[in-house]
């Protein structure tokens, strides 16, 4: 263990934190080398890139200096992370306090493939998952049960936009929608594949509406929402919304 060396960038790393240690307290590289009990020829060397610190030196560096030197590892970083209540980086590294106004419940809204005239609705749900450290999604209460959905949510802050993303095995189902209206409701566009003759699939993308259900007063409709149905006529009104408002471009030429 006493003689293992870092790599040339952890090397790096360790070299910039020992001066600016020595900048800030005022100290000469002798006297740290004399508190650490190692030689002033080890610590240049180390400190200039010519010989890599060992293990042994920085335990006694970090000792002599009241600092830790060390990076933590990958795993430990991500054990921290999970703690620190921060989704991983691939999905924005967002802080749970900073989304929590996304979680709860949603209605579900988008046009039917099959019928152009009806709309399709279901539940999502949106939470907090301990364990992962990130927030995940997951349908419900869809009348083709076999493609419920579930998957994680991607907050990131140069965008603007939220994506709900499902990977099953390498195939990807993919929604990206806008951040709130004053109303609580998101809107974007669904990527995904619908069922075709036989065993076909075909890619299809679509509008698609997120409605906090506390709006809808609590108790909304799902299922395949048809031209007589008592939903109807509003779930319609949040699909030509996002139409023709500018939540997204719909290109077709």
């Amino acid at each position: 263990m006493t003689d293992q060396t870092l790599s040339v960038e952890d090397n790096d790393a360790v070299a910039d934190l020992i001066r600016e240690a020595l900048a800030r307290r005022r100290i000469t590289r002798q006297y740290l080398a004399d508190q650490a009990k190692i030689s002033l020829s080890t610590l240049e060397k180390a400190l200039s890139g010519q010989r890599p610190f060992t293990l042994a030196s920085i335990v006694r560096l970090e000792a002599a200096l009241g600092i830790t030197l060390r990076r933590p590892s990958p795993a430990k970083q991500a054990a921290a992370a999970r703690h620190a209540g921060i989704a991983p980086e691939d999905l924005g590294s967002y802080a749970r306090p900073a989304v929590s106004w996304i979680e709860g419940d949603y209605a579900t809204v988008r046009p039917s493939f099959s019928n152009p005239d009806s709309i399709y609705a279901y539940r999502t749900s949106i939470a907090w998952h301990e364990e992962k450290s990130h927030l995940v999604f997951r349908e419900s209460e869809r009348i083709d049960a076999a493609f419920t959905q579930d998957g994680s949510v991607s907050i990131p802050h140069q965008s603007g936009y939220i994506y709900l993303i499902t990977n099953k095995l390498g195939q990807y189902r993919f929604i990206i929608i806008s951040r709130p209206t004053i109303a609580g409701e998101m809107f974007g566009i669904l990527t995904t594949l619908q069922s075709g003759r036989g065993m076909n699939l075909m890619p299809v993308a679509t509008p698609i509406i997120y409605v906090p259900v506390k709006a809808l007063g609590g108790d909304p409709s799902f299922g395949r929402i048809d031209k007589n149905h008592p939903a109807h006529a509003k779930y319609r009104t949040f699909v030509t919304r996002a139409l023709e408002e500018p939540f997204a471009l719909l290109i077709a030429r």
